[in-house]
């Protein structure tokens, strides 16, 4: 059910020669066009019959290499070649019949080779038995075949003179019982000997000829690069469509009809890879990526642009892992990549195939795994490029009618409950794995394939909400098989569920009844920094509600991905939380130190708060960490195409400046988490939540973390509890001054020691000075007996 790619779309074949299979049950003819065959329908098509189309829809269609001029056919019918240099020894020179002889002379002990020599010897002689003029004439004369123990027993008496040989023994075994036809035993050393003697694949692979042969004998029946499209006849009429299973494809070229590309590079030119895959860390922390706007020039940035600029700064910003959106085919590069077109092909605007490889291999050799964005919840409308109406007929992939269509995006909805619907989806998480060393997918949008009103309803947490009719089963089956299939070929794989409902069992295991998921997206966690930032003043937030949404789901809080904003915030038609907070106050040199203090205090302390008091999984869209000032607008004809804002600032970060001092803060966090593991902790006990001080303090393991989110109010020596008595040494402060903040803090402060008082339920307490929107982190260095 995931291996569908190593048979269907097109594939080099040993006998010199490349074989496509494609699925599409509505269509009643299949061909192969492209600049290989001069476009023509006729050309390369299935052939009739069986042969060439089954009764389950899939179309299969031969494209032979084309004998060179001056060559002669190869002598064996079944001549294999080796397209790379595993079996190269055909280039040698060495005949057939030589590679033959050296086998029976090798291989073949004398006499074993008798009946390889002289195959046809025993039928012959049966034949002249009963046939030959020596042999009986009629029916009377052929006397009744004796029954086996007969013959045998003749066959001992006729052969008891023999000598002493070396060959395996048939003599039978039958230790004094009744002679048994089904139930033989012979002699177990002959017997060993027989079975421990390995086939002669070794000679039969020496057959092989090699890469340097095929090329002088045979001309490429569809060379590297070629063009091509698949043609259907469909009763609605003729039909081109792109290969379903196409590995690289150009979407819409320059306003001409897209085509596929038959990637077959040649071995000196295919990717080697050199690094193996990182082990799994105990703690994610992602850095949220998109190749085409990861650039500062105004233009679409490529695969190899990423890897020389994005890569070293995400190392040296110490995340352990990248997730890649937009990088799967699609047409409309407005659409960010999430209506996909072309699911087993990477985006053709960035690179080739090989440039993936070599993304995700020098990823792996700076330790960081690399996730992508997987989108199997819907798919693009588009017809010429996309599954839509692939053979003539609505229902191929898709649903009919209105469940095939998602209610508000336009986009089309797979129909899960098709076997071949599933053999290709699985397929395809198999083959990002398989091919491109993948190691995990969020899966996109869940919400929208789990219920056939795509997620748009109210949801107040009611079971009855998650079990009605409204619920696709078909679609939940697929996800407890993509979940089942990936972590049992793969055990290392991370699978991420984006789902914004919550459903019940996201994280739990599937012999648990759950989906499998390793992880979940708390979506709401940025739902609510976006409206405190936009809707509501600053002495008004509610410590309560950030603590509860923080929180999230108890039941699997420690598998939850949480992130203060990502690309949703800067790219879904709304601003990133810098352009909220300093909106054009860096741009404007006599701006307000105030509100510069201010947007830098409130983007620390969010950053701070989201990733320690959250499960074992934090996230962060590429350039936010150092508060990117613009949104990302991608180019379309309601901003003129411009490249304006589809790009990220990374000058800014050279230079000192705000920009600067929120990288420094935002580089220690994830220092703190690979010191001090916060994220692979026991969940935090949460003791102190005051809404009229505005202060927050929890514990995780031994580390105190505090907050004062009052925009006026200081504290000199603000009281909050802790377990254990001991000296507590200050580790991360959001107000020192590398970080932009106002240095209030004094170095001989940094060290504080418990007081024997009991303070929010505990037993002890300390005294720690609180500026004004500031936060600090404590360690618990020396504990104190008493």
């Amino acid at each position: 059910m995931s291996s569908g790619f190593e048979i269907l779309g097109m594939h080099r074949h040993p006998e010199h020669r490349v074989d496509y299979m494609e699925w599409a049950p509505g269509a009643r003819y299949c061909a192969l066009v492209g600049d290989f065959n001069g476009w023509l329908p006729t050309e390369n098509c299935a052939r009739e019959g069986h042969l060439g189309h089954d009764d389950y829809g899939y179309w299969f269609i031969i494209l032979e290499d084309k004998l060179r001029e001056g060559e002669k056919p190869d002598e064996l019918y079944f001549q294999q070649y080796n397209y790379v240099d595993d079996y190269d020894k055909g280039d040698s020179g060495v005949s057939i019949d030589e590679i033959f002889k050296k086998a029976n002379d090798e291989y073949w002990e004398p006499g074993e080779d008798r009946f390889v020599k002289n195959r046809f010897e025993v039928p012959a002689k049966l034949y002249e038995q009963i046939f030959g003029p020596n042999g009986p004439q009629t029916l009377e004369e052929l006397e009744d075949i004796p029954d086996a123990e007969t013959r045998y027993k003749a066959w001992k008496e006729q052969h008891k003179d023999d000598p002493p040989s070396n060959l395996p023994s048939y003599d039978v075994i039958d230790n004094g019982k009744e002679y048994d036809i089904y139930n033989v035993v012979i002699d177990p050393v002959s017997q060993e000997k027989f079975r421990a003697k390995k086939p002669p694949l070794a000679y039969w692979f020496e057959t092989r000829k090699g890469r340097k042969a095929w090329l002088k004998k045979y001309a490429p029946a569809i060379p590297h690069g070629s063009k091509y499209r698949v043609y259907f006849n469909t009763p609605s009429g003729p039909l081109e469509r792109l290969p379903a299973w196409a590995t690289y494809v150009q979407p819409d070229a320059d306003g001409n009809q897209a085509f596929a590309i038959h990637w077959e590079p040649p071995p000196e030119e295919a990717y080697k890879w050199k690094n193996s895959r990182p082990s799994v860390p105990q703690s994610l922390r992602i850095y949220e990526c998109h190749v085409g706007i990861s650039g500062s020039e105004p233009k679409i940035s490529s695969f190899n642009d990423f890897i020389e600029k994005v890569l070293p700064h995400v190392k040296e910003s110490g995340y352990n892992a990248i997730q890649l959106i937009g990088a799967v085919e699609h047409k409309d590069y407005f659409t960010v990549g999430y209506r996909v077109t072309n699911l087993f092909a990477v985006s053709s605007r960035y690179g080739t195939p090989e440039d993936f490889k070599r993304l995700v291999d020098e990823a792996h050799g700076l330790g960081l795994l690399v996730f992508l964005d997987i989108v199997h919840s819907y798919s693009a409308a588009d017809e010429m490029v996309g599954l839509s109406m692939f053979d003539g007929s609505n229902d191929c992939y898709f649903h009919t009618g209105k469940r095939g269509h998602h209610k508000d995006w336009g986009t089309r909805m797979f129909k899960y409950g098709d076997h071949d619907v599933l053999h290709f989806l699985l397929s395809n998480l198999n083959w990002w794995v398989v091919e491109y060393q993948i190691d995990g997918f969020q899966f996109h949008s869940l919400s929208s394939m789990i219920y056939t009103h795509n997620g748009f309803a109210s949801f107040t947490g009611d079971l009855d909400e998650y079990c009605n009719q409204y619920v696709d089963k078909d679609a939940l089956l697929y996800l407890i098989l993509a979940n089942e299939i990936l972590h049992t070929l793969h055990p290392n794989i991370i699978t991420i569920a984006e789902d914004a409902t919550f459903y019940p069992g996201l994280c739990e295991s599937t012999s648990q009844g759950g989906l499998g998921f390793d992880y979940y997206v708390n979506l709401s966690v940025s739902e609510m920094w976006l409206s405190f930032l936009e809707n509501v003043p600053d002495h008004e937030w509610s410590m309560n509600k950030i603590v509860s949404t923080l929180m999230g789901n108890k039941q699997n809080a420690n598998k939850m991905l949480a992130y203060a904003e990502n690309h949703n915030q800067s790219i879904s038609g709304g601003r990133s939380f810098a352009e909220i907070l300093f909106g054009k106050v860096l741009e404007d040199s006599g701006g307000s130190n105030e509100l510069l203090l201010r947007g830098c205090s409130l983007h620390k302390m969010i950053r701070l708060i989201t990733f320690t008091i959250c499960g074992g999984a934090y996230l962060n869209f590429m350039g936010n960490e150092f508060g990117h000032p613009k949104r990302v607008e991608f180019p379309m004809s309601s901003n003129n195409f411009s490249f304006s804002l589809a790009n990220r600032r990374w000058d800014l970060i050279a230079n000192e400046g705000v920009h600067c001092d929120l990288f420094f803060f935002d580089k220690d966090l994830m220092k703190l988490d690979e010191k001090e593991r916060v994220l692979s902790r026991v969940l935090p006990s949460i003791h102190h939540v005051n809404d009229t001080t505005m202060v927050i303090a929890y514990m995780r393991g031994p580390l105190l973390f505090v907050f004062n989110f009052h925009p006026t109010d200081s504290y000199e020596g603000y009281r909050v509890g802790v377990d254990e008595a001991g000296e507590y040494q200050l580790i991360l402060n959001s107000d020192e001054i590398k970080y932009g903040g106002q240095g209030l803090i004094e170095d001989n402060q940094y060290l504080r020691r418990t007081i024997s008082r009991r303070v929010d339920g505990l037993r002890n307490c300390l005294e720690v000075p609180l500026p004004s929107r500031t936060a600090q982190v404590y360690k618990l260095t020396r504990i104190l007996r008493i």
